[in-house]
């Protein structure tokens, strides 16, 4: 899937002024951006240097939590669109002299931010500052809850492979209970007409009165059955009660992602995983190195696309 005019933005506009919930974009804002995010991805394709359309704004990316794809992609994309860029350390920040978060994100906003792309544990904390600062925020992980830029460049990453996500059966697999994407994923691709569904143990998936639309398998076989894309996530131990990593015991042998278990998919299903990956917990080795059936390394590669055109909507409206 490729394009070479930049998509026209939805009538009236790009409606989001914030990114902090899958719930902040229209339908029309999801489509642009899917369209968007090719756009850019030519250019990184091309190694042709994109217009630089958020020259003389000011991009502050605030991690309170470690990160390598996500804070890395977003580096990446505020500086391919000309953004100047400032990277928080925050391990040497004044957070650790007593500073509030929101005090930090306001000192920084103060320096003259024109958006804010901040990944906490704290669930609640990019509506606090959304409430605060007048600059737009991003939400670069929050919590169990959401991770609304992964779930769009996960859904640029199965459009470019299979045109469309309607109609597509997406087998979501591995711990969702602690997992923020898989919440934005099965929003999101739900709304782009996918059937989604959840694959795991029992005391992986999340409560009963949490997505009570979506269908759960507590095996492969039934699980992957019909599926065009199986997802693996990761084990999410540092938000596990304390003996979490109890659960990857036997995980593998009953719920990894390998040849063999892809097999019970469609034939020529795709796998995914959202990184970092744990081999031979979620996912073979060999399995997500596969060019011809792993769209893993594509999905980082969206990852700066999505994120470009995330921002650019963000900034300019779609003008």
């Amino acid at each position: 899937m490729t394009t070479s005019e930049r998509p026209q933005p939805p009538k009236g506009g790009f409606s989001a002024r914030r990114l902090i919930a899958i719930d902040d974009l229209s339908d029309a804002d999801i489509r642009y951006l899917l369209k968007l995010s090719e756009y850019y991805a030519g250019y990184l394709r091309r190694a042709a240097p994109p217009p630089r359309r958020l020259a003389g704004k000011t991009q502050i990316n605030l991690f309170f939590e470690d990160s390598t794809r996500t804070n890395l992609s977003f580096d990446l994309a505020g500086k391919k669109l000309g953004a100047d860029v400032i990277n928080v350390p925050v391990a040497a920040s004044s957070v650790h002299k007593g500073e509030t978060m929101i005090d930090t994100a306001q000192t920084m906003a103060a320096m003259g931010a024109h958006l804010m792309i901040v990944r906490a544990k704290e669930e609640d904390l990019h509506y606090a500052l959304d409430e605060t600062l007048s600059c737009a925020i991003v939400n670069g992980g929050a919590g169990k809850r959401e991770h609304p830029t992964q779930a769009l460049l996960d859904a640029a990453a199965v459009r470019s492979e299979f045109g469309t996500l309607e109609g597509l059966t997406i087998a979501i697999c591995g711990d969702i209970k602690h997992s923020r994407v898989a919440g934005s994923d099965a929003r999101l691709f739900q709304r782009l007409n996918a059937n989604i569904r959840f694959v795991g143990p029992k005391h992986l998936m999340p409560s009963d009165d949490q997505f009570t639309d979506i269908p759960r398998f507590d095996n492969l076989k039934d699980g992957l059955d019909g599926a065009d894309v199986a997802m693996a996530l990761r084990m999410q131990f540092e938000r596990m009660e304390e003996g979490g990593r109890e659960a990857a015991q036997g995980f593998f042998e009953e719920f990894g992602l390998t040849h063999e278990s892809l097999k019970l998919a469609k034939p020529g299903a795709r796998v995914m995983h959202p990184g970092p990956m744990n081999r031979g917990v979620e996912i073979c080795g060999k399995l997500a190195d596969d060019e011809e059936l792993s769209l893993i390394l594509r999905q980082v590669f969206y990852g700066v696309a999505m994120r470009m055109a995330c921002l650019d909507a963000l900034l300019t409206r779609g003008e």
